[in-house]
């Protein structure tokens, strides 16, 4: 390790990354508004924006909630209370972004950041690190450098379902690792790619600009609906 980090975690109950970056050494915490499945003594549960906000960090892992900005839920983003939603979810993501940190990486999927703000930096999946999964991780970076992979492992195809009800019944869909499972098992994140991030993103660059983006967003920029 070549620099000890103080690193928060945000919006992670399962303590997968934060674990991560406690056995490199590193000060690591995690924040949620669930109590965590790891050491508590490391866990602040609460608003999450408090804690970015609330004390100085030398890198900051979030995972925002996405159910109002993914690509899945685009059929409804302007459905009836909906589009209000979307704007807080998105306000929460510039805001964790636009944090007064050196280094922060934004995970989610696919979905409505890459055209209000921009398109990921990353995007990876666990079979990128050794893990035979298949769901794409995107990573919005800041002062990071993207992560290494590995040669990609087999991993089995994407299963074909089909819609029960709503208005897109009977139409297609491709399930993931996640079909199945309930909102909080979904939001467990690949051990492989915490790994990766404790490993990689261990304080040895030396380059403060990194990323090609600009830092700073407003975060009102709105898309018309």
């Amino acid at each position: 390790m070549t620099e000890k980090l103080k690193v928060l975690v945000a919006c992670e109950y399962s303590s997968t990354v934060r674990s991560a970056f406690a056995a490199k050494g590193h000060e690591a915490w995690s924040c949620d508004l669930l109590p965590t499945e790891g050491d508590p003594a490391f866990h602040i549960q609460g608003d999450a924006l408090e804690v970015i906000y609330g004390q100085p960090w030398d890198l900051i892992v979030a995972h925002p909630p996405c159910t109002y900005l993914t690509y899945a839920g685009a059929g409804n983003w302007n459905d009836k209370g909906r589009a209000e939603k979307r704007r807080e979810a998105f306000a929460f993501f510039m805001a964790t972004y636009n944090a007064p940190c050196p280094r922060v990486a934004i995970e989610n999927p696919r979905g409505y950041p890459g055209e209000a703000f921009r398109p990921a930096d990353q995007e990876v999946n666990p079979f990128d690190f050794g893990e035979p999964e298949r769901k794409r991780v995107c990573l919005w970076l800041k002062g990071l450098p993207p992560l290494v992979t590995l040669p990609p492992v087999a991993a089995p195809p994407k299963a074909i379902y089909y819609r029960k009800s709503g208005a897109r019944a009977g139409r297609p869909y491709r399930a993931y690792f996640h079909n199945g499972k309930n909102a909080k098992e979904r939001a467990r994140f690949f051990p492989c790619i915490a790994n990766a991030m404790a490993d990689q993103w261990d304080g040895s660059w030396t380059d403060p600009q990194l990323s090609l983006f600009p830092e700073r967003i407003e975060d009102d920029q709105e898309l018309s609906a």
